[in-house]
């Protein structure tokens, strides 16, 4: 009885011994499947969310000085003894957004009467935005809004519009008379689109004192030899902005050093925007109302020749 004892218990230790190893085994084969299981879901969870579509940049990231978009040569052809040379700039909260410029001039014939014209510019840039689209697309809506806008002038007769060839990557034409102050105006509005910027001009003028009324046909031709000009300054004022320095820049570098550390340097650091800023304080409602604009101030209205 005595030696039997033992051998029982060496028996029951050996048959216990298979019940460790099975659940040791059945153990580490659930830990290894949880581990596969949760990489698999974790990565199932990484695959499953989309990846959002990158916008397209915005090609032009300013916009040029609006008073100095338009050569002076074709400023003083179309608008012959303008008011203001150098154009009266509009209002704006950001020239970088949104910038605008005008002309208007009445060349006195005398006796055989006035030639009255007036010229706008404005220029409309759009950023590139993930919810809202990109640059190019918000201008093209934008685009297509001057166009439906230009076609709908309150008062406007024998409305007609067409493709402008030749202006930035789209561009439509929009012609139109206009009666008031007793004189016929003659119309010609072209809205063009290059990149993520809307360039709007208009270009109008009216025969005063029995002078004829100008043709459609003139007007046209100089709102879109206009609009080529504004449309190419878009253009330059991006190519300026990666244009490397010319050589001995270096030079330059050292004389404004200089000039930063004399006493009293400070000229220049209230220049404005561009060559229509100067007449900012002295600016008339000729940038803010087109029955103000397209009129000359005058304290008498001659009488048109009839027809």
């Amino acid at each position: 009885m005595h030696r039997s004892a033992p051998r029982l218990s060496r028996i029951l230790a050996c048959a216990a011994v298979p019940v460790m190893l099975v659940a040791v085994g059945c153990s580490s084969d659930s830990d290894s499947d949880s581990k596969k299981n949760a990489g698999s879901s974790s990565s199932g969870t990484a695959s499953a969310k989309p990846s959002e579509p990158t916008v397209e940049a915005a090609r032009f990231d300013d916009l040029p000085d609006p008073c100095a978009s338009i050569t002076k040569k074709t400023i003083k052809d179309l608008v012959p003894d303008a008011k203001k040379k150098n154009g009266t700039a509009g209002r704006s909260n950001d020239l970088a957004a949104r910038s605008s410029c005008s002309w208007n001039g009445l060349d006195d014939k005398g006796v055989d009467g006035s030639q009255y014209r007036w010229l706008d510019v404005g220029f409309t840039r759009f950023d590139s935005d993930q919810s809202l689209g990109s640059g190019a697309k918000r201008a093209t809506a934008e685009y297509t809004k001057q166009v439906t806008k230009a076609k709908g002038s309150e008062g406007a007769e024998k409305v007609a519009a067409e493709p402008a060839a030749g202006i930035g990557e789209e561009a439509t034409v929009v012609t139109y008379g206009l009666s008031k102050t007793d004189e016929d105006f003659t119309y010609a509005t072209v809205v063009a689109r290059t990149g993520n910027v809307v360039v709007t001009l208009t270009y109008n003028g009216a025969g005063y004192a029995g002078a004829k009324t100008p043709s459609s046909a003139s007007i046209v031709k100089g709102a879109q030899k206009a609009a080529k000009e504004a449309v190419a300054a878009v253009a330059d004022t991006a190519d300026a902005k990666v244009t490397p320095p010319a050589s001995g820049s270096g030079d330059s570098k050292k004389d404004a050093g200089k000039k930063d550390t004399a006493k009293g340097s400070g000229s220049g650091s209230g220049s404005g925007s561009g060559s229509g800023s100067d007449s900012d304080s002295d600016s008339d409602s000729d940038s803010d109302s087109d029955s103000d604009s397209d009129s000359p101030k005058s304290t008498t209205k001659p009488k048109a020749k009839s027809s």
